[in-house]
Parts: C-alpha cells; sequence; structure tokens
C-alpha cells in the first residue's frame, strides 16, 4: 500500500531505488527476528479468494506465471462474466499523430472490478472517448485483464483496449528468469497472453519490463515480444502490441524518454513504444527521425500526475500535447485519474469536463459518431442514482456500471443570445427516460430566439436511406425542443434539417427544411416521444444539434404536462424560464424490422443454487441464470434487464402462487449470463419468477409479457428448500407449465447438470 501511495508522488528512478533499501532492511529484520512464542494466539484472516467458487462476479489480475500457463483462469467462476459483448470491428490506426491512454487509478480493480455493477454513483470513469485512438488498462500485477466495462463502453466508442503484462521489482526478475529460460518458454507464454485477449476480446497488449536482465537474455525476450505480436496479428486482425520503454539492449533497465538505437530493436518486431514521460523538447523530433514512416507509432509519455514530466502534467497536459502535435508524433496520457484521486475541484464531473476540453483544443477530436445505424444514446455515463426505463423509473439506488455507458455527447454552444443564456449539461440527478443520465437545458429565452448546442459530429453516410429520427423530451410551461441535422454533400452543400414540434415563426431562413414530427405522450411519466422522417440520399450526416426555443402553443399540438395549471392560459412573456430535459435519441433505417424472438425460442438454465437460512421460515439463495436460444444461434442483444417476482407458497394446487410484490429490477446483464447473491426469500414466499428482458441496440426492449422466464420452486419440504425450475414458455402459449429438475436442493454449489432445463413444445 505504502508503494502504492508513493507511486503517485515519487519519480520512478526514485522510488526503484527507495524499493530496493527498504526491501533490505525488511530482509535483514527478517533474518535477525527471534523465533515466534509457541503459544502467541493466532489471527483469524478472512477466507483467501478462490476464482472458482460461486461469488458475485468480478474482475481481476493474473498475478503469478503459474497461472498463467496452467490456463487456470479459464476455470475460474468469474471467466465467462469478464468476456466483453461489444466487438471492435477490425480497423488500422489512423495515419496521423494518436492519442493512447493509459489509466492506472488507484491501483486498478476499484469500483468497475464489479462485472454486473457496483453501488457507487461517483465511481471514476471516462466518457470523452471522442478524443481517443488506444486505451490500457494497468495495473501493478503481472497480467493486467481490462474489466469488461471497459473493453465494452471503448468499443462502443471505436477505440481499442490494451491489457498490461508486467515485470518490477526482484519478483519480477525470478519471474524474467522462468519467461525466458528458453525460447520455447517465451513462446509459450507470448501464446497464453494471445489466447487471453482473444477470450476476453480485447485487442492487445502493452509490455513493460521493468526490471534489470542478463544480456543475454535479451534475444528470447525479444522472441517473447515477436512472437506475442505475430499471435496477436494472426488471431485477430488490427490488434496491438506496445512496447514501454525500460529495458534497453543491454539488459540494463535505463529508461530513455526517446526511440533511438537502444530500444529501437524492441520498437522494430511489434506495434508501437510508450516512451517514458520525462522527456526533453527536442526528444520527439529525435524519436520520430529514428522511427521514419512508423513516427506515429511512437507515443510519447505525458504523466497527468506531473512526476518530472515535460509540461508539468496536471492542469499543464496540454503544454506536452501541443510539442508532440508539432513533432507529429503521437502521446500516450498517463494516469488521468489525478482528477479523481485528487479530488481537483470544484467536483469531478466539472473538472474532468474542463481538463479534457483542454486536450481537445491541443489535440482534436479521434473519432466521429454516428457512424453505423442504428444510433442510439441515452447519454448514460455508466453511473448515476436511478435507473428508469421508457420514463418509468426501475430502481433510486445509487449505481455503477461502465459497461451501460451510451454513446456520450460533446456539449458545445453554436449559436443564441448569449452563450450563458441556457446552461446544459449530462445530468443523473434529473428524472430519465432511459437509463440513468439525460441532457437538461436550463435558463431563460425569449420567444422564437432559438439557443443551439452542438451533441455529435457523425460520418453516416445515407446512401438511398430514409431516417427515422425519434427523441424524448419532457419540459416545463411553454419550452420547446427541437433537433437539428447537417448533412453534407460529396459537393461540400450544407443542409440543416430542423425535426421540431412547432414551427419557430420568422426562423425558417435558418433551415433548409423543417420536419413536425408525430407526437406521443407517455402521460404517466410526463414524456413527450417526437418521431420524424428524414430522406437525404447520398448525403452525409455530420452534426446533431439541440435546438431549444419558445413559442405559444398551437391547437392540437402535444406539450409536455410538466408545466405548472396557472401557465396554461397565461400569454407567454418575451423573456421567461425555460427548461427542458433530453431524454434520448435514436436514429435507424426507415425499413429496419425489430425483432424480439418470443419466450418460447429461448431455454434458461440455474446454476449453483445455494439456499442460507437466516431465521426460521427466512432464507435467501443464490444462483446463476444462464439462457440461449433453442436453434443455437449465438446472437446477443447488447443488454439484458433481469427481474424477480416473489409468489406466494401452492395453494390448491395453484402451481405459481400469486404476486405478492412489485416486480423487482435486479440488474442488467450483458452477456447472456447473471449471478443473484443473497436474495431475501420470506416465509410466505414459495416460488420466485426470474424475467430476462432482451434490449436491442436501437434502445428498445422486449415486452416483459414476452420475455422468457424461469420459475424456481423455494418452497421448503422435510425441512429442505426444494429447487425446481420452470421455464420458458407461458402458459397462453403451452396451456400449462412443465417443471423439471430434482426436488432436493443442497445448500452446497449444485453441478451445471443437476439445473440444466430445456422447454420441450
Amino acid at each position: 500500500m505504502l508503494i502504492s501511495l508513493l507511486r503517485a508522488y515519487i519519480n520512478r528512478e526514485t522510488l526503484v531505488t527507495l524499493y530496493n533499501f527498504l526491501s533490505r532492511i525488511l530482509n535483514k529484520m527478517k533474518s535477525n527476528a527471534p523465533p515466534q512464542d509457541q503459544e502467541s494466539p493466532t489471527i483469524d484472516h478472512p477466507p483467501q479468494f478462490d476464482p472458482s467458487q460461486p461469488s458475485i462476479p468480478i474482475s481481476y489480475p493474473i498475478k503469478t506465471l503459474e497461472e498463467l500457463e496452467t490456463r487456470s483462469y479459464f476455470e475460474s467462476f468469474h471467466c465467462p462474466f469478464n468476456k466483453s459483448s461489444v466487438p471492435l470491428k477490425p480497423k488500422s490506426l489512423p495515419n496521423r499523430p494518436r492519442l493512447l491512454v493509459c489509466h492506472d487509478m488507484q491501483g486498478g480493480y476499484v469500483d468497475d472490478k464489479w462485472v454486473q455493477g457496483g453501488t457507487n454513483p461517483d465511481a471514476y470513469a471516462i466518457w470523452h472517448w471522442y478524443l481517443i485512438d488506444v486505451f490500457v488498462y494497468f495495473s501493478h500485477s503481472l497480467v493486467t485483464l481490462p474489466p469488461p466495462c471497459w473493453i465494452n463502453t471503448a468499443h462502443r466508442h471505436g477505440v481499442k483496449v490494451l491489457g498490461t503484462f508486467i515485470t518490477e521489482w526482484d519478483e519480477g526478475r525470478l519471474i524474467c528468469n522462468k519467461l525466458l529460460a528458453t525460447k520455447e518458454s517465451a513462446q509459450m507464454y507470448a501464446e497464453r497472453l494471445a489466447e487471453l485477449a482473444v477470450d476476453l476480446g480485447f485487442d492487445g497488449w502493452l509490455i513493460n519490463m521493468e526490471v534489470n536482465l542478463l544480456e543475454e537474455q535479451i534475444p528470447n525476450l525479444e522472441e517473447f515480444v515477436s512472437h506475442l505480436t505475430h499471435k496477436m496479428h494472426s488471431s485477430m486482425p488490427e490488434s496491438l502490441v506496445i512496447w514501454y520503454d525500460s529495458v534497453i539492449t543491454t539488459g540494463h533497465l535505463r529508461w530513455q524518454d526517446q526511440l533511438n538505437e537502444k530500444n529501437k530493436p524492441f520498437f522494430d518486431i511489434c506495434d508501437g513504444i510508450f516512451v517514458n514521460y520525462t522527456w526533453k523538447s527536442n526528444y520527439p523530433d529525435l524519436s520520430a527521425d529514428v522511427a521514419g514512416d512508423r513516427k506515429f507509432d511512437v507515443y510519447m509519455g505525458i504523466d497527468v500526475f506531473g512526476r518530472k514530466t515535460f509540461g508539468g502534467g496536471q492542469w499543464n497536459t496540454n503544454v506536452a500535447l501541443d510539442v508532440l502535435k508539432k513533432a507529429n508524433v503521437s502521446a500516450a496520457i498517463f494516469a488521468p485519474g489525478w482528477l479523481y484521486e485528487t479530488k481537483q475541484p470544484p467536483d469531478f464531473q466539472t473538472a474532468q469536463n474542463r481538463w479534457w476540453e483542454l486536450v481537445a483544443k491541443s489535440w482534436g477530436r479521434a473519432n466521429n459518431y454516428p457512424k453505423l445505424l442504428p444510433f442510439y444514446s441515452n447519454f448514460d455515463q455508466g453511473q448515476g442514482y436511478h435507473i428508469s426505463l421508457e420514463g418509468n423509473q426501475l430502481t433510486d439506488a445509487p449505481w455503477n456500471n461502465m459497461s451501460c455507458q451510451g454513446f456520450q455527447p460533446r456539449l458545445e454552444f453554436i449559436d443564441g443570445p448569449t452563450p450563458d443564456a441556457i446552461q446544459f449539461i449530462v445530468d443523473f440527478k434529473e428524472e430519465s427516460y432511459n437509463g440513468g443520465g439525460n441532457i437538461t437545458f436550463k435558463g431563460t429565452l425569449e420567444e422564437n430566439v432559438p439557443f443551439t448546442v452542438r451533441l455529435f459530429q457523425g460520418e453516416l453516410l445515407l446512401d438511398n436511406l430514409h431516417l427515422v429520427l425519434t427523441y424524448s423530451v419532457k419540459s416545463k410551461g411553454d419550452s420547446l425542443l427541437g433537433l437539428s441535422l447537417q448533412f453534407s454533400s460529396v459537393l461540400s452543400e450544407k443542409i440543416m434539417v430542423l425535426v421540431a414540434p412547432s414551427e419557430m415563426n420568422g426562423l425558417s431562413h435558418k433551415f433548409s427544411k423543417m420536419i413536425m414530427p408525430s407526437q406521443v405522450s407517455k402521460m404517466a411519466s410526463k414524456w413527450i416521444i417526437n418521431e420524424g422522417t428524414v430522406a437525404m440520399d447520398g448525403f452525409m450526416l455530420t452534426e446533431i444539434h439541440a435546438v431549444c426555443y419558445r413559442t405559444k402553443s398551437t391547437p392540437g399540438e402535444l406539450r409536455s404536462e410538466f408545466r405548472a395549471d396557472d401557465q396554461d392560459s397565461a400569454p407567454a412573456p418575451s423573456l421567461a424560464e425555460y427548461f427542458a430535459v433530453l431524454g434520448h435519441i435514436t436514429i435507424k433505417n426507415f425499413s429496419e424490422n425489430l425483432f424480439f424472438p418470443p419466450s418460447t425460442s429461448w431455454v434458461t438454465e440455474s446454476q449453483y443454487i445455494k439456499y442460507s437460512s437466516i431465521s426460521q421460515g427466512f432464507k435467501t439463495v443464490s444462483l446463476k441464470i444462464i439462457w440461449k436460444l433453442k436453434d443455437g444461434n449465438d446472437f446477443l442483444f447488447p443488454k439484458y434487464n433481469i427481474y424477480v417476482e416473489k409468489l406466494t407458497k401452492q395453494v390448491d394446487g395453484n402451481a405459481t402462487g400469486t404476486l405478492v410484490d412489485t416486480r423487482v429490477y435486479l440488474g442488467a446483464a450483458h452477456i447472456q449470463a447473471f449471478y443473484m447473491s443473497d436474495l431475501s426469500i420470506p416465509a410466505h414466499i414459495g416460488s420466485l419468477r426470474f424475467i430476462i428482458q432482451a434490449c436491442a441496440a436501437d434502445g428498445t426492449c422486449q415486452e416483459l409479457d414476452d420475455s422468457p422466464y424461469m420459475l424456481l420452486n423455494v418452497e421448503v419440504k422435510d425441512g429442505s428448500p426444494v429447487g425446481r425450475e420452470k421455464n420458458l414458455m407461458s402458459e397462453a402459449a403451452c396451456g400449462r407449465l412443465s417443471s423439471f429438475g430434482h426436488d432436493a436442493i443442497s445448500e452446497s454449489p449444485v453441478s451445471e447438470n443437476d439445473c440444466s432445463h430445456a422447454n420441450h413444445s
């Protein structure tokens, strides 16, 4: 822990010297320590983490070569949960200076280790993906495996994700002795790393050998790097292996702070080099000269904590970026979690946005979206204080799960009376339409004077496509919100199309075309859904803007119920309060038909059922639920909402009992499995119905009555709970519910074969 704290404030060379000094003192003390008293009391330690046993799914690193060699990670209960669910289409890195971001936040595996989500609404996250080309998940364990939440959200935004292989300190030298013992051992461990990346779905590795080696070990080290690069490229096109500027060709640990003849042999056999962050002003140019036509593969490090880094890092990180941009090389930002760890004022959200805006001004954007259809964003950042679905709140519990992060806007003032007339933020506190986020617009505005904010910059080519644009709005009084779409042709012709629920008098000259959408009011949740169709064949959608405005209502026009009663008949003043919330945006192909397989198409299973008695008649259950399509199709929906219904005990032959409580939202799954830990079961409950609701890429979710489910009998017979599954087919489809399984369920984990049940029609 002490070393982890010191890392944040002391540069690496000093830290290595200090570590070695302290290690010698500690070893001396151990050798001189008297033998322990045989009768001294023993200390009860908490049980060690056993990855083979069922528990709440977590992400964790591999800490020993033995674990890596034996492939024990693949036998872990947690391994299936750590597979990413958002693939990244193979693409080459752009031929320009790139931005790599290495997260290094509090040692890694903090709130992000909870695969199914945690309870911290202020958990660390990154949402400025439009600036980033490559993301590295970093910790100081031997093999750092990126948690799936980082892979999923980075891939969603078009960003590659790398894990880290690192050796350091005396332990690292022992590891390298075994790793580099022979050419065959170097190849074998490289193949193990490639296998992990392919199986878990991330895009390569950062290799950091921060130990002194023998010169005769260097050929096998080069074989390790070369073989890993080859295996990654052959099994995952466009994957990356990047070398960290550490060991040089003589075997000495000497950070060069540039690309030169001492570390170039490693650069030549992989996809790039992450140069140490204590470089001088002329080193980027020198490195570019050495790299030749591969200068964009040189990633010059910048330590945000500022430990001897050029420019000082922190709020001056852009100083180093400016130098690198001028030298035409790439940048590697290390530890942007500095903002979070040091609690930069006034709050993390504000500080993070301000810091990344400095990066944007210096470096420029890397990614544009939308690029593909369907495009959907609920502006969720992967944490918050509630979760909603179609305007109805599912839970008001605080949460975090970055796998739920949607496409993130870059909010930027475009036009209006003054830039500060309307405040606009991604908001977690205001009620959401879907998920836990939205964009809130609040201020004052004159009638028929629009205020425009850029949301997205896209690259969506509309070849003979008719677009359907849907968005949700909740507003006060006469506040209205439309969306403006900017299109460009190959001849650079620009066309602005406004989709808005009411015309703005005298402002039609600002837009090439105005479309009044159809509207559906969600009266119970005060949201209004707007839907319009746009046809712009041969054009490219390049920007999406939010347009805030006020106007008097026209007969038949839907307005949010959010307004106060005394405003219904009062004339709108020339300057009045403006308040509107944008809940989501969906853009899809007009001809695209969404299909959810009916419940009869699915097979569900439960595994590892375990009951625990709490008090007389009261118990808890833990279990893993999995589901798949009967026809063997491995299609994966982006998300599955999981619910439970608690039913009373069977009475008079009633097979299912009566629903005694409202349906409870348990969480979201991004693979076809979910683990429920210690779900409470009161004495009067006889069965649990778990419902699995598929959600599509356009944000639409399957109707719950059509969703697959599993019915678990939890009644007590002869003092033991009876676990019996009933799944899939509704009573309407089957005429009855079929049940299969074993009557007796022990309190030890049940094997997979004991709890596998298919529904037969």
